[in-house]
């Protein structure tokens, strides 16, 4: 009989041979700044770990220039999916393995653990899980809207914003998320227009007087977006006014969509309870989630904001819990 290997092929090729079923200490699902900083912690903490990811960089990827990574001035969304990858992979070896362009396809209790099964049909057991599959942006449906994303047409005020100094703006949405971008935005742009499809704004009363006190603030409510100009890059947007039917034109240099993230989480539907967006419920303090044995970090849950650094931050606190409850508790 073939003694196990500390090498990752001679180890798969075992078990493959003999049908030995590797039970995990953790998996980690996404590839995203929670996954990624979530897989390092992991290998230097020893625990037996598989990371799987359908891709690397999780929503940035498509951003031109990120100004906000801490520790980096600037870089490019796939600059900062590379790094992750290489951070990933370099601590890659006996405590830690990668699965990469492979989806989760569902999780269910086995025993006192969990079997994980991915869309190719291999299933793999485990002691403990962090879900960190993140959001996708719900995008905006215009005439030209697909053409000019991330050419002026973009999802993240903290990233971007900066680009558009001394320039008319949009921002489309009227809850919390649009208004909070507005008041970024004000601090540099010349003005931001908020345009909403309803008469009354989802965000909260204070947060609204607040913004709407800024002579640079303009509003438009009632707004159906019909299309989005512009040859390389945005130069504004055509909106019908809903009540009188009217098509009207606005310039701007920027749009900025605040209309709700969907959430990566259809594959554990059945299994952890989510609020009523999809996002999972955590417990802030260590990210557990409400079923023993699954923590969640990042876009994926329904912590108040969700940026690069945050979504690390929560996933390493997540990360010594797990570690905690594996060999303290």
């Amino acid at each position: 009989m073939l003694a196990p290997s500390r090498s990752q092929p001679l180890q798969n090729l075992f078990q493959k041979l003999y049908n030995v079923t590797m039970l995990y200490d953790l998996i980690i699902i996404g590839g995203g700044p929670a996954g990624a900083a979530a897989a390092v912690y992991a290998a230097r903490k020893r625990l037996k770990t598989l990371f799987i990811t359908a891709e690397w960089g999780g929503q940035s990827v498509v951003s031109e220039q990120i100004y906000n990574w801490i520790g980096t001035v600037s870089l490019s969304g796939n600059e900062l999916a590379e790094n992750f990858k290489k951070h990933v992979l370099a601590n890659a070896g006996e405590s830690l393995t990668v699965k990469e362009g492979e989806r989760v396809k569902a999780i269910e209790k086995k025993g006192s653990g969990f079997l994980v099964q991915t869309e190719s049909g291999e299933g793999f057991e485990t002691k403990t899980i962090l879900v960190a599959s993140g959001s996708g942006r719900r995008k905006l449906v215009a005439k030209g809207a697909d053409r000019l994303e991330h050419k002026g047409l973009t999802y993240c005020a903290s990233c971007d914003g900066p680009l558009f100094a001394d320039m008319d703006v949009a921002v489309v949405g009227g809850g919390n998320a649009g208004f909070e971008t507005s008041a970024q935005l004000l601090a540099y742009c010349k003005s931001v227009t908020l345009l909403l499809r309803g008469e009354n704004f989802r965000a909260d009363e204070i947060t609204v007087e607040k913004v709407l006190k800024n002579p640079k603030m303009k509003v438009i409510k009632n707004a159906e977006i019909l299309e989005v100009q512009g040859e390389k890059f945005v130069e504004g947007l055509i909106y019908k006014d809903k009540i009188t039917g009217e098509q009207k034109e606005l310039k701007v240099s920027g749009i900025f969509m605040e209309i709700g993230q969907i959430p990566n989480t259809d594959f554990v539907k059945e299994l952890i309870p989510l609020d009523e967006i999809g996002r999972i419920k955590i417990d802030p303090k260590n990210q557990k989630t409400a079923i023993p044995g699954i923590w969640a970090a990042g876009d994926c849950t329904d912590v108040l904001y969700h940026q690069n650094n945050i979504a690390a931050g929560d996933a390493v606190r997540a990360l010594e819990d797990i570690y905690l409850a594996i060999h303290t508790k």
